[in-house]
């Protein structure tokens, strides 16, 4: 047989065998037998290893990848994946929209026009998944991209991993011209969204699930084998999807649900995204459903609270979204999350377990917080052992003794906490709760502060502060070190390697060879791991530094406090894109006491904690330690906040002389500007090297401004 008749009949079985994922997995519709497609399935591959140069990295029998990955590279968001905000009564999705109602920056007439469109157009309601939020992109139609949501805005690429699962198309069904008509898409929508499709890209957000019957499955099947049972169906999920290994992640059976697009497609509702998902080849769940007002909203809130047993999936609550796309932009963002979305959560699951003992935890600021051991039980799939108690003032509250019978909620579905004593049930055998006189760690008598609930431990060589204070240097918030976790940091402690944060840096591979868990590669990566993470973001570091106090939020306003400071005009001048600390450090110091106090959620007692801490000696003795030892802050975003291309949007086609494509990327965000990989009328700057493809003829027909490659590099001086 000829190649191209065979090359032909490889492209029509890849285009049958997506046809009826198609109707399978998102219609829901099967028009041939299991066998028969495994058999088109079977053809396919026979064809493909006869004749490997046909093969394509999205043909259907590429969702497994060879061999296992090393490790997950980063990657940036194009949109950062926010948080949502949490409801969890009627009365706060009240006050939710009256906020959304009285937003300070629109006038009195603006806000009844914003009330009457809320009115007109109501809210889009979808079951909130309990799984893990993953990004799709697809360019020219061709999935090239799926990352995780890692911290909003910058994710893992697990691009392999999502392949494995079947709900996730390899490549874009073009929708039919009348099936967007019928969805109510414009001419102008339509003309956009056929250009992305053919030269630019599209990018879709969802949540990857294991469905409750394949997690009971597993189990029997782990139970079967002697292998350890899955937690619950959320962290199966997300333990699936970073495996290193696809082949396993393929053995988990995930699916996949589209909840939004991350491009500007000209939609009018959020309602047309879903449906438009559902064209491109997407599943999207059937239980979600358009609202003309809150009070509907509210209603399939508490249907599916009362029947959330029907559901295939772990689903703690609904997301009410403001449904008309123009108003998203009038209500804006605001800290973790936009304001037009809220996260309906449903009650939790209340259970009763018996308190077997309180044991008393030291964290890292040397506060210890009571935490009661129970006799397991089950809450929505999770085995429960343990629920907090916060202090000894919440124990008193309520009048908790051990060996009494207590009534236990997971709280938000996530913290598993005590709510009420049954004390009825009690039968002499309880025993009273004693505040702590001693640390139960190093054996020091602890302290209560007149103004503070909690009871500290005060010995600055308490090994468990000690430990905790580095086990949260190297937390994922803070500096996010890959492969140093709590056990291997304790072991790094009992060998004498680590002493204090900067003894990090000065591991080798030949230190940890000895150790148990490490081999020559382990230890590589290791030493490459901590390495790779000397430089980082200013507020992350302070962040790091476990400041009493000081969490993320207040560590972000220390450090856009610091860009207001004389150094920012330094770094600005330099176009460094890193610092050393005590440029950092000095700056610091200079700031007064009542200065601190003036940023906004910083009080008397932050304020003081503060300054003190940069202001300790030996505090500035560990930073000196870690200057030496080549910790950098990387000035990327602070040379982002004053530069010239701000809002441009720049596209490069052809080979640059003078410096790589990666290169050129790297100053136009430095300054401020945005890449494009498609040209529209809406880019600014089209970068020209030598033989450039169609971009520059296409940037021609549309009257773009195009640069030659000397204008560029003026332009980024």
């Amino acid at each position: 047989m000829k190649k191209d008749i065979i090359k032909k009949r490889i492209a029509k079985l890849r285009e049958e065998i997506n046809h009826y994922r198609y109707l399978y997995h998102v219609l829901n519709k099967q028009e041939i037998s299991d066998a028969a497609l495994d058999s088109l399935k079977n053809e396919l591959q026979k064809l493909e290893d006869q004749y490997p140069e046909f093969i394509i990295p999205n043909s259907p029998t590429q969702r497994i990848g060879g061999k296992p990955l090393d490790k997950f590279k980063k990657t940036q968001h194009s949109i950062p994946m926010m948080s949502l905000f949490d409801a969890f009564n009627h009365q706060d999705m009240k006050d939710w929209e009256k906020r959304l109602l009285k937003i300070s920056n629109f006038t009195a007439t603006h806000s009844l026009k914003i009330e009457n469109e809320l009115k007109m157009d109501g809210y889009y309601v979808e079951l909130k998944m309990d799984g893990l939020a993953v990004a799709l992109v697809y360019e020219q139609g061709v999935f090239i991209l799926g990352a995780t949501r890692g911290d909003g805005k910058i994710g893992e690429d697990v691009t392999q991993n999502l392949k494995t699962i079947e709900t996730i198309p390899l490549i874009l069904r073009k929708p039919e011209k009348n099936e967007l008509i019928k969805i109510g898409l414009t001419d102008k929508s339509i003309k956009k969204l056929y250009q992305a499709l053919e030269f630019g890209k599209i990018e879709v957000r969802g949540e990857a699930i294991m469905s409750n019957k394949v997690f009971a499955d597993l189990n029997e099947q782990y139970k079967k084998q002697g292998k350890p049972a899955l937690a619950n169906p959320r962290n199966a999920a997300a333990g699936s999807i970073r495996q290193l290994d696809s082949k396993l992640t393929a053995e988990r059976k995930l699916d996949c649900y589209i909840y939004s697009l991350a491009i500007d497609l000209g939609l009018m509702y959020h309602e047309q995204e879903h449906e438009l998902a559902k064209l491109f080849g997407f599943k999207v769940l059937k239980q979600n459903k358009y609202c003309e007002n809150l009070e509907q909203a509210m209603e399939f809130h508490d249907y599916w609270e009362k029947h959330r047993d029907k559901v295939l999936f772990d689903c703690d609550g609904v997301v009410v979204v403001v449904n008309k796309l123009d108003l998203w932009k009038k209500f804006g963002i605001v800290g973790k999350g936009p304001r037009y979305i809220m996260a309906y959560k449903f009650a939790a699951e209340q259970v009763t377990a018996i308190v077997e003992d309180v044991v008393w935890q030291v964290g890292r600021t040397g506060v210890l917080t009571p935490i009661a051991y129970i006799k397991p039980v089950q809450i929505y799939g999770v085995i429960v052992s343990r629920a907090t108690l916060h202090n000894m003032d919440e124990i008193k509250r309520l009048g908790l003794k051990i060996n009494d019978t207590v009534i236990i909620e997971r709280a938000g579905d996530v913290i598993p906490k005590i709510v009420k004593v049954l004390i009825k049930l009690r039968q002499n055998q309880e025993k009273e709760i004693k505040h702590p006189i001693k640390c139960p760690n190093c054996g020091n008598v602890v302290i209560k502060k007149n103004n503070e609930v909690a009871y500290r431990c005060v010995n600055k060589n308490c090994y468990a502060i000690h430990l905790r204070n580095l086990i949260h240097w190297a937390s994922k918030n803070a500096m996010d070190i890959d492969g140093l976790g709590p056990k291997i940091i304790e072991q790094l402690i009992n060998q004498g390697l680590v002493k204090d944060i900067s003894d990090f840096y000065k591991l080798t591979v030949e230190g940890l060879k000895p150790l148990e868990r490490f081999a020559e590669k382990s230890a590589e990566n290791l030493v490459k791991a901590i390495e790779a993470k000397k430089q980082v973001e200013l507020a992350r570091f302070i962040f790091s530094l476990g400041i009493h106090h000081v969490g993320e939020e207040t560590a972000s306003l220390i450090s856009q406090k610091l860009s207001k400071q004389s150094i920012r005009d330094a770094i600005g001048q330099a176009k460094a894109k890193s610092q050393k600390l005590f440029d950092y450090v000095d700056e610091i110091k200079k700031i007064l006491l009542e200065e601190w106090q003036k940023l906004p959620d910083i009080g008397p007692v932050v304020a003081q904690s503060i300054y003190d801490w940069f202001n300790n000696k030996n505090n500035l003795a560990l930073l000196d330690k870690l200057e030496k030892l080549g910790v950098r802050i990387n000035n990327l975003k602070l040379i982002q906040n004053n530069q010239k291309l701000i809002g441009k949007t720049f596209v490069l086609t052809g080979v640059l002389s003078s410096l790589t494509r990666d290169e050129a990327k790297v100053k136009i965000k430095e300054l401020g500007g945005n890449i494009s990989s498609s040209i529209s009328k809406n880019i600014d700057f089209v970068v020209v090297g030598a033989n450039p493809g169609g971009k520059f003829n296409r940037a021609k027909k549309l009257g773009v401004n195009i640069i030659k490659e000397e204008e560029f590099l003026n332009l980024v001086k």
